[in-house]
């Protein structure tokens, strides 16, 4: 084997990792989120969540991948650890598809069915499919699949160049005699779970040992070892991902773990049990790339058959090793490991955001009733409340920016701008009901009272901010477009209201039936109330323009408002100014 040989295996290797790299996260940015969500969501039970695992890792062909993936649902506590248990049993299993696609290097015969089936035949045009759809198509979806189609095409190359490479080991009696070693079942589980561990992807690891078996020198005594240390090194990316994460995350990488080791123990200990009392002949047999595939394969369906009934044990297990602590931790949906699945993560983001959004919606309605009647309690939690609505911003618009980094859809950018927008709208609002509830203390403290045509004024002024507020956060929640065309008349009407109740205080005042002290106090209370009412037509305005890809502000406004252009909003305006009538002075 010449030096040529061994840069070609290198090169091949690298572009095999490379092409499988590729195909995989290609193959999730397809999926856009629906993958996810529907692990999120299908977890009822053990044996659904086993073969959803499996038809996931099968498409996005990465276990680590999908093992990441759940390990990050539950320290989000988004999934509980026992329905994590049936997914990880199915990644195992789903992830040997790949040694199947694999195994096709390995077919032999002249025949035209054999030969269209070759890589040889079929990988050229796919190639250059795939390269036509990345570099032409204007769609971002038909790039995802050209960058798949090119990602399997590198990736059967690289095997290709691999195996060719490696072919010429066979005539060298010092290949035989190192692969000859890896008949110890220890040596071979450590080898097999090294490589996989340095590479952190069981289904690459096997198919490098699938382009060596090409050469011959790999027989069923060999392999077996090595196939049971590739599943357990593949729970490496998941241990490294837990670095940091809840108690229940990191529980669900030692299942993984323990999942692999005790069914690497049980086959083994079984498989050389039976070799002694009835000894197998085939041990010494040459085997190709299929008949790892089907040694991959029997051993994860078998794992899975005997652990799955049995998967409170590994429960238990991991339960022991990552003990509870006396501290509660904070269970937050919108884990780091979400980032590399943008369309999911940002999805998670919205799920976030409504329960700012509804959190702020409470406090600010909180907050007003403290203005008409006075409770300490309530004030004390709209306080409670607005530090967790800071907390909300800043973790939010932190994850938010380090999404924005991604690789992402077009619409998934603009949403992210939106969001941005909207959690300052939200936290604003939450600062504005501190203010109000300022009010109402110092209304307490000082014991003093609005008159009576106030009081009805600010019942009405209240009713109106109630309608707009609501209108913004179910217009948000749910993307109703309609429902936030509604926001900008009302608000029109709100800032005519805020400018007529100002007036009357100062007539009031002239008359002598109010002070200058509850002047000053009523000021505050009408900025504040009226700029929560700001904040709520900032919400549909950016929600309308971002569904609609129109991003100029200032122009929107202008265009809603134009009263010759536009009978509709006039005609709205009209209906809430009769809505929300002052009473006569």
């Amino acid at each position: 084997m010449t030096i040529f040989d061994f840069l070609t295996m290198f090169g091949g290797l690298a572009l095999f990792l490379y092409g499988m790299h590729l195909m995989s996260t290609s193959l999730e940015s397809m999926s856009g989120g629906v993958l996810e969500r529907t692990l999120e969501r299908s977890t009822s039970s053990k044996f659904k969540a086993m073969l959803l695992g499996t038809v996931a890792t099968a498409i996005i062909q990465s276990s680590s991948a999908t093992t990441v993936m759940t390990v990050g649902f539950v320290n989000g506590g988004i999934m509980t650890l026992n329905q994590a248990v049936g997914i990880i049993m199915g990644a195992n299993i789903g992830t040997t598809a790949t040694a199947w696609i694999l195994s096709l290097t390995g077919l032999k015969g002249s025949s035209l069915i054999v030969q269209l089936l070759k890589p040889t035949s079929f990988t050229p045009v796919l190639a250059a499919l795939g390269v036509i759809l990345v570099m032409f198509s204007k769609k971002e979806r038909r790039k995802t699949v050209g960058a798949v189609l090119c990602g399997f095409a590198v990736l059967m190359y690289g095997m290709h160049m691999m195996s060719s490479a490696l072919t010429p080991l066979a005539d060298m009696p010092d290949f035989v005699n190192i692969m000859t070693a890896f008949r110890n079942p220890v040596l071979g589980v450590l080898t097999g779970a090294l490589l996989t561990g340095i590479i952190q992807s069981s289904s690459a690891s096997v198919g490098i040992l699938q382009a060596l078996s090409l050469t011959g020198g790999v027989t069923y005594g060999i392999a077996i070892p090595i196939i049971m240390g590739q599943n357990i090194g593949t729970c490496v990316t998941a241990l490294l991902s837990c670095i940091g994460a809840s108690k229940n995350a990191k529980r669900t990488a030692m299942v993984h773990l323990y999942f692999n080791i005790i069914g690497t123990i049980l086959f083994l200990a079984l498989f050389y049990t039976f070799n002694a009392l009835f000894p197998f002949g085939f041990l010494d047999d040459v085997l190709d790339p299929a008949h790892i595939a089907i040694i991959h394969t029997s051993f994860n369906v078998l794992t899975t058959l005997v652990l799955l009934p049995a998967s409170s044990l590994l429960v238990k297990l991991a339960t022991i090793s990552i003990p509870e602590k006396a501290a509660v931790e904070e269970e937050w949906p919108l884990d780091a490991r979400f980032l590399d699945m943008p369309a999911f993560a940002l999805e998670q983001c919205k799920n976030v955001i409504d329960r700012m959004a509804t959190l702020s919606r409470d406090t600010l309605l909180m907050a007003l009733g403290t203005i008409e009647q006075y409770d300490a309690k309530v004030i004390a939690k709209v306080v409670e409340n607005e530090d967790e609505i800071d907390r909300y911003e800043d973790r939010l618009g932190t994850y938010l920016v380090q999404l924005s980094t991604r690789k992402l859809m077009e619409e998934d950018s603009n949403e992210i701008g939106m969001f941005l927008h909207m959690i300052g709208d939200f936290e604003r609002i939450s600062d504005h009901a501190v203010n109000l509830t300022e009010v109402s203390q110092e209304m307490h403290d000082k014991k003093i009272d609005f008159s009576d045509a106030a009081k009805t004024e600010i019942k009405v002024f209240s009713a109106a901010l109630t309608e707009i507020l609501n209108n913004s956060v179910d217009a948000f929640l749910t993307e109703n477009l309609e429902e936030a065309r509604l926001i900008e008349p009302l608000e029109e009407v709100i800032d005519a209201m805020q400018a007529d109740i100002r007036a009357r205080h100062v007539q009031r005042l002239q008359e002598g039936t109010c002070t200058i002290e509850l002047g000053f106090v009523l000021s505050d209370l009408l900025t504040n109330m009226e700029r929560v009412s700001d904040h709520c037509s900032n919400i549909a305005a950016t929600l309308i323009q971002t569904k609609n890809e129109t991003f100029d502000m200032h122009s929107y406004l202008q265009s809603v408002k134009a009263a010759d252009g536009n009978q509709e909003f006039t005609a709205r305006v009209k209906a809430y100014s009769e809505k929300f009538e002052l009473p006569k002075a």
